[in-house]
């Protein structure tokens, strides 16, 4: 009992030391492809995205790759976010099991912006013009039970961002694990998320006409000449979750998350969850609190519902909604289904 209350000691002091010296540090808005923040699946959303100790099927590959190493079925998710001013996020994932090598996923994330129209500072109601903008991530995955206790999981992935006739590209991993720990069963969760390579937009619309010395006549006035954009860093992203199930007979079970979030475009904050499971899994509620000890910020209470039917030999289906709640702006509504075959 003594070795159960160290380790519980011990981490706890761990997160909130290290917690407390991040707190002082702010890089607010010095990151590119800030649409890998927007947390993807009703599931983990629902849950107040504090998930990195308690996630599976292909939304892991999202919030921590190891989670896809459970699976046993192929599961494929398809996760709709409408978020504020006409921006949607769509979320596509296929978790593949291949035995004692492994487990394997592909995943897709397109965030739309819509059409919009030119404006400039003779027009400012518009040009008649439109463009689109879009941003994009394109991902591979592997995962693999270590230990019937410790399992670890990797994600590749390419990453676009598309504004007009410009464009910005990337490549990033994400790592995870996750270990059942001999103490009451508590699972530990760890996530790194999008490691990768600086981005800068390139493309037509910094293509512009020069004079290289407007001081000498009889150069060439009209050099073709592109403008040169700042390299930004990826939002990285460091997650440390711990989740703990309670059941009550064979019916009902209650699941309670906490994750500390620490990332390098802001000041570290607090997730934290809860999902109760009614009559063997068939209904899932949800419900969870997002950024706390966060100065400022927008989010807030999260809630949500799941049905999953899997009755059927071979096959399974999963309906989840997640509601969350902003500020200022609208609130966010998501939707997921799984299929398991």
């Amino acid at each position: 009992m003594l070795s159960k209350k160290i380790f519980v000691l011990l981490i706890t002091i761990g997160i909130l030391s290290s917690f407390v010296f991040a707190q002082s540090l702010s890089k607010t808005g010095t990151t590119a492809a800030k649409f890998l923040s927007v947390g993807l699946g009703a599931d983990a959303n629902a849950m107040g995205g504090a998930v990195v100790a308690d996630v599976s099927g292909p939304e892991a590959m999202y919030w921590n790759v190891s989670g896809i190493a459970s699976e046993s079925r192929n599961n494929a998710l398809f996760s709709y976010t409408k978020m504020f001013a006409d921006v949607n996020v769509n979320f596509v994932g296929v978790v593949i099991p291949a035995g004692e090598i492994g487990n394997f996923g592909v995943n897709v994330t397109a965030l739309n912006y819509g059409e919009m129209e030119v404006t400039t500072e003779d027009y400012p109601d518009g040009t008649g013009e439109t463009f689109t903008a879009g941003s994009y991530a394109f991902g591979i995955s592997y995962a693999r039970n270590i230990t019937d206790l410790f399992s670890f999981g990797i994600n590749l992935k390419y990453i676009r961002e598309d504004i007009s006739k410009s464009s910005a590209e990337g490549v990033a991993i994400d790592l995870g694990t996750m270990f059942i720990t001999p103490f009451w069963d508590i699972r530990l969760g760890t996530s790194i998320t999008n490691f990768g390579t600086k981005m800068h937009i390139t493309g037509d619309d910094l293509l512009v006409r020069y004079d290289n010395d407007p001081q000498t006549l009889g150069n060439n006035e009209s050099m073709d000449a592109y403008l040169s954009t700042d390299y930004f860093e990826l939002p990285l992203r460091l997650q440390i979750g711990i989740a703990k199930d309670f059941n009550f007979g064979s019916d009902y079970r209650i699941t309670l998350t906490a994750d500390a979030i620490y990332p390098n475009d802001n000041k570290p904050w607090v997730n934290v969850g809860s999902e109760i499971g009614l009559f063997h899994n068939l209904v899932l509620v949800r419900i969870g609190y997002k950024t706390l000890f966060l100065p400022e910020t927008q989010e807030g209470l999260t809630a949500g519902i799941g049905i999953f039917y899997n009755k059927i030999p071979y096959f399974g289906i999963k309906f989840s909604y997640a509601y969350q709640q902003l500020k200022d702006l609208d609130n966010l509504h998501s939707f997921g289904i799984n299929l398991l075959f």
